[in-house]
């Protein structure tokens, strides 16, 4: 005997009311979907990397181990020889880089320091006009500022001027940063080119840095007796190492790897690894060899900023 179900009946007696259509469960549920939300936020970005970055990078490697010319074309043939080729060839330029990037990123660190010093705990209500100065040259092209250099320093110039009436130009001559009386075309001149054009990149993460120290630590030290030079060296410098390392990895960076500076206040005998491979790609049209170069600065980079990181104790920046 079978039994058949039959809706139940309202409690007035009437027709039982209708369930309705009965609801799916969603495919993600509302606790997955708010965890996959920071991963779309990162989208766009992890797509700009993987488009303007990744990608031409990994073409540049395939292109570093071809062989061939510009008229039978290049083929990826995996000759590695080409590095160590381009390294034997033009390390003198890569030493030079390293040098100039170091030099002008000390110097940067010397004069940006008191500035940003200055502007952090002294400018007052000039402060913001302090920091419109300093950010005011990136309203103007790189290369304008770079070209300007070369009025300044211009062999009939104020600067070599004054600098003969010192008989200072006597002194660098025989250190071997200028020539003679003049300084275009110099050592120095491209050090002080380089100095000037990412002077900004020192002093902004300095001012970051300094203006988060509380003055009241300051005060704390003046209490115990602190001398403001004691100061300085037990507090002040110890809070400002993050500035410190940031600033001189936005300095150096870009400067080892520049070739406008060079190129402009410079000669054939103060070439950088970025002139040569300017001229690898646009001139000589040996892009292989372009490549490997670019890839052994990348790679010289990363050594040296991932040591001094370590050395200077603050490896979280890695």
């Amino acid at each position: 005997m079978s039994v058949t179900a039959t809706p139940e009946a309202a409690p007035d007696g009437g027709p039982a009311p209708d369930a309705g259509p009965v609801q799916k469960p969603p495919l993600i549920k509302p606790a997955v979907r708010k965890r996959l939300v920071p991963y779309w936020l990162l989208l766009p970005g992890i797509l700009w990397l993987l488009i303007f970055f990744a990608a031409p990078l990994i073409y540049q490697a395939s292109t570093s181990v071809q062989t061939g010319s510009l008229e039978e074309g290049f083929k990826v043939t995996w000759h590695f020889q080409t590095y160590w080729d381009a390294l034997t060839e033009y390390y003198p330029h890569f030493l030079r880089s390293v040098l100039y990037a170091a030099t002008a990123t000390v110097l940067c660190l010397l004069l940006g320091y008191p500035l940003a010093y200055l502007i952090a705990f002294r400018a007052g209500r000039w402060r913001n006009l302090v920091m419109i100065l300093v950010i005011a040259p990136f309203f103007t092209s790189f290369l304008i500022r770079t070209l300007a250099w070369k009025t300044i320093l211009a062999d009939s110039g104020p600067v070599v001027g004054a600098l003969n009436s010192l008989h200072l130009l006597d002194v660098t001559s025989y250190l071997g940063i200028t020539e003679g009386q003049r300084v275009l075309a110099t050592p120095l001149a491209v050090v002080c080119g380089l100095t000037y054009n990412f002077l900004p990149f020192m002093i902004l993460p300095l001012y970051t840095s300094l203006e988060r120290i509380d003055p009241r630590l300051h005060e704390a030290a003046g209490d115990l007796y602190a001398r403001p030079l004691t100061t300085f060296r037990r507090v002040t410098f110890p809070l400002s190492m993050p500035g410190v390392v940031a600033g001189t990895l936005l300095t150096f960076i870009p400067a080892a790897g520049d070739y406008i500076n060079a190129e402009l206040l410079g000669s054939t005998d103060q070439k950088m690894i970025g002139n040569v491979i300017q001229s690898q790609f646009l001139r000589v049209l040996d892009y292989p060899t372009a490549a490997a170069l670019s890839f052994i600065l990348m790679a010289a980079i990363l050594t040296m900023v991932t040591v001094y990181i370590r050395k200077s104790g603050t490896e979280d920046l890695v």
